[in-house]
């Protein structure tokens, strides 16, 4: 086990990585934009499952060889920056679901939402890294195996994260809600969803790792 004070520690550094909002409250915000509370709080989820699996990975050593692989970051990122352009787009291009009765409205699952947010908090390399770096400065040798205090520090991150970003979404998707008044308020608030996760997704295919 990690010691308490070591615990205590990285809940300070923590809170503070969290509440600077990344790629993963952006991702957040737009698709509570485009789905509301419920979709936000599966998009949080979901991006929440997909970092703990980083973080597991980070934690048996396999974070060390992606981070090492200067070609399969490339293209683990290109990969989910296609994949964040692909559901930007198809936000926009549905953006009119459900506004005409007479027509069937495209409305996502729930496991839909998740499986998709799961490849999102999945295919982003810079999380590897920045596991592979803050982890180590926080076990203890001696102890309990370096590994489950790893997988220890990973469920302490990702229940921070997981709470921190559902923040932002929700009050997003409350916003949402009230614009939902107005058909014409939806098609907005879709749309920019829709832009904000294309831009995303550009953002991160084009930006150096």
């Amino acid at each position: 086990m990690v010691p308490l004070q070591n615990i205590v520690t990285f809940i300070a550094f923590a809170l503070v990585i969290i509440a600077i909002p990344g790629p993963s409250v952006m991702f957040a915000i737009s698709r509570a934009l485009v789905l509301g509370k419920r979709g936000a709080v599966l998009t949080v989820v979901g991006n929440g499952i997909g970092v703990f699996g980083q973080a597991l990975a980070v934690s048996i050593g396999l974070g060390v060889l992606i981070q090492s692989n200067e070609v399969l970051m490339h293209v683990i990122r290109l990969a989910g920056a296609a994949f964040l352009m692909y559901l930007g787009i198809t936000a926009i291009r549905h953006r009119r679901d459900g506004l005409d009765l007479s027509a069937p409205a495209t409305v996502p699952t729930s496991s839909h939402i998740l499986r998709e947010s799961i490849v999102v908090g999945l295919s982003n390399p810079k999380t590897i890294v920045f596991f592979s770096a803050a982890f180590p400065q926080f076990v203890v040798s001696g102890g309990s195996p370096i590994v489950w205090q790893m997988i220890e520090l990973s469920v302490i991150f990702v229940v921070f994260g997981i709470s921190g970003d559902a923040i932002y979404a929700l009050s997003a998707g409350a916003a949402r809600d009230w614009f939902a008044q107005s058909p014409s308020r939806v098609v907005t608030m879709r749309t920019i969803g829709g832009i904000a996760m294309t831009t995303l997704g550009l953002i991160t295919a084009l930006l150096p790792s």
